[in-house]
């Protein structure tokens, strides 16, 4: 009984380290991609027009291929390098996967309400009429109004989709594609007749 009662704790303790890794992983995964996106956008020049204008981002995604390729050749030439960067990788993704990851739910619904209806409320306030939304923008809102404190986009955007709301990788908003959400989208999953007209907040657990 001890032996079978010791390895269920070491079944558990390494599913939770491995949870954690993966969480922090996503995480990571995720500031980067959006950090990398928001600077190649930003080298495009609004005072121009055409390829001029673009040759920014083109030489910026050069370099990032440049840098790429260099740390490719570098593994390959000195092997014992990819394993400084998992365990730099994985230390790090222990690090960011710390933080329980806090859970977005409606406050408290009548049976016939849907849980996902106090976000998708929240959504269409911080949406107005435009087109679409950052979850940066999203997440300053609802930061704004004393929730989701020490939240990320990512901490976010895995809430959304735990409630079935459509997130998408790269959206435009102004000239900076990065996650967020559609109104078209919101249009067809939630429509606007299904959910409260009027602004509702979204708690963490």
């Amino acid at each position: 009984m001890n032996r079978r009662l010791t390895s269920a704790v070491d079944v558990a303790v390494r599913h939770g380290i491995a949870q954690r890794v993966a969480i922090g992983s996503r995480n990571l995964f995720d500031q980067l991609a959006t950090a990398l996106t928001a600077w190649v956008a930003a080298a495009r020049r609004d005072d121009l027009t055409g390829l001029r204008a673009a040759l920014g981002p083109i030489l910026r995604m050069v370099l990032l291929g440049a840098l790429a390729y260099g740390a490719y050749r570098a593994a390959r030439a000195t092997p014992w390098l990819m394993w400084l960067a998992a365990g730099a990788w994985t230390l790090a993704a222990w690090r960011a996967g710390a933080r329980e990851e806090p859970c977005v739910e409606a406050p408290e619904t009548t049976p016939q309400e849907r849980p996902a209806e106090a976000a998708v409320a929240l959504l269409r306030e911080v949406l107005g009429d435009r087109p679409a939304v950052h979850l940066s923008e999203v997440l300053a809102h609802l930061q704004k109004h004393g929730q989701g404190e020490g939240w990320k986009v990512a901490d976010l955007r895995a809430r959304l989709e735990a409630l079935g709301i459509p997130v998408a990788p790269r959206v435009k908003v102004g000239k900076v594609p990065t996650r967020g959400v559609r109104a078209a989208d919101l249009d067809r999953h939630f429509p606007t007749g299904e959910t409260s007209p009027s602004p509702v907040q979204v708690d963490a657990a």
